[in-house]
């Protein structure tokens, strides 16, 4: 006799139940990807620098060395801008705009090279470390949970 359409309190509260499940998998993950793109940044320019010293190398006979980060001594996370008239411009080496990371080259000897940059994009003063050298690519130095 009646014609009762819609949904019942508890079929509406089970919905909402399921969705906050959902949501409290899913936005953690999604924050966590966005610390990775972030991060990503330093292992790229990590790899460019070593690049860069490699070509250098080949056409000058030694490195340049970087001795201090670069763009500055703290890291954060926000981007910051580069600045020139360092050695990496000697190297011919520079980000294509703001950078997260700090970057330094060191010379471990003078047939090799020690590349090294950090970042903290989460900014829990616990920063992720990379390096590379001459003969060996760019690895992380810390745990894959630090950003």
């Amino acid at each position: 006799m009646f014609n009762k359409k819609g949904f019942t309190l508890v079929e509406l509260m089970i919905v909402v139940a399921i969705i906050g499940i959902l949501a409290a998998i899913a936005i953690p993950n999604f924050v966590d990807m966005q610390y990775r793109a972030k991060r990503a940044e330093v292992p790229s320019n990590v790899d460019g620098i070593k690049t860069a010293q490699i070509a250098y190398d080949a056409a000058f006979d030694k490195y340049i060395e970087v001795s201090s980060w670069k763009p500055s001594t703290n890291v954060a996370k926000t981007q910051r801008s580069w600045s020139s008239g360092t050695g990496f411009d000697t190297l011919g080496w520079g980000p294509d705009g703001k950078v997260r990371g700090r970057y330094k080259v060191t010379s471990k000897s003078t047939t090799d090279f020690l590349v090294s940059g950090e970042c903290d994009v989460d900014n829990d003063d616990d920063n992720s470390k990379f390096t590379a050298t001459k003969s060996l690519n760019t690895k992380m130095n810390t745990g894959a949970s630090i950003y």
